[in-house]
């Protein structure tokens, strides 16, 4: 499958950076969010699909989720990528008109999957569990069978913030709370793909993975430093504080190489002092843009 690139407004990929999930400091929560990917099987040069759920969801819900599914893209082909009935539209979100509450982005051999949504209401977040999303996809022709292709549940593929220079190695699964970040422990179930004649029996995995998280803190490098706020909230720096503000943030989180806000942006973006630009910030000019909140 193609890689899918950042555009405003009507790709769901510009949520990989996550408007909730990407806040620090992180304060861990005495509960585990499993995320676990299906097994089935497949033959050379035919189609497959696989399940990534969740289960064990705390009682308070999920505000956001985040993670990368890994795979061996010589043996297989990621074709489509779609939000399971877990991660489906949340009724009540002014801003995933623009900003769609699921989003994926995808580069050869991981794929990277996003759900947030913006509304404090906990009624309006990822509860119970089920499908977050399916994969589909077709095996090489040629590969020998018995052989099994993993199917990973790992970390987002990205920065620990933009600019911070620091690989990310935590899931982000938790909501906001007073300005903080609450995030839950995750356990990660790897799926796979077994090529060979398929039965009519596919299997769930049983084998579970504990994936450690460690917080890394870092400070971000910047030439911004003299720079004064000319209008806060003003990302892209038009003149104005709107929703593309917030979209402007997620891209650059996204792709920085691509979208990387101007240094005035940078300055002006910062709305919630924390850690330099982040999705916190554009969550709070979501909220503003939305009437949640009168002020930045």
């Amino acid at each position: 499958m193609k890689t899918k690139k950042i555009v405003i407004g009507a790709m769901a990929a510009a949520m990989l950076s996550l408007s909730v999930c990407s806040i620090a400091p992180a304060v861990a929560a005495d509960e585990t969010v499993q995320i676990s990917a299906s097994k089935t099987e497949a033959e050379a040069g035919g189609a497959f699909k696989v399940d990534v759920s969740l289960s064990d969801i705390p009682s308070t819900g999920l505000q956001c989720c985040n993670f990368a599914i890994k795979y061996d893209p010589k043996v297989l082909t990621i074709t489509d990528i779609k939000a399971g009935t877990l991660a489906g539209s949340v009724s009540g979100d002014s801003s995933s008109s623009m900003l769609p509450n699921f989003g994926n982005y995808s580069q050869e051999g991981l794929i990277s999957v996003a759900w947030s949504t913006s509304v404090d209401d906990s009624s309006k977040w990822l509860k119970g569990e089920g499908t977050f999303c399916t994969i589909s996809g077709t095996v090489a022709s040629g590969v020998a069978d018995g052989t099994v292709a993993d199917i990973s549940i790992v970390p987002t593929d990205r920065e620990t913030f933009s600019g911070s220079g620091v690989k990310n190695d935590e899931f982000d699964c938790g909501y906001l709370k007073d300005g903080v970040k609450v995030n839950f422990a995750v356990k990660a179930n790897a799926g796979s793909v077994t090529i060979g004649k398929k039965t009519e029996t596919t299997t769930t995995v049983t084998t579970t993975e504990a994936i450690t998280t460690t917080s890394t803190t870092a400070t971000q490098g910047d030439t911004t430093s003299e720079l004064k706020v000319t209008l806060k909230g003003d990302a892209n720096v038009d003149g104005k504080v709107s929703v593309a503000d917030a979209v402007a943030i997620l891209q650059s989180i996204a792709n920085r190489d691509k979208f990387e806000l101007k240094p005035q942006g940078k300055v002006n973006g910062d709305v919630d002092g924390e850690a330099g630009i982040t999705g916190a910030d554009a969550l709070l000019i979501q909220k503003l843009d939305a009437g949640a909140i009168s002020s930045l």
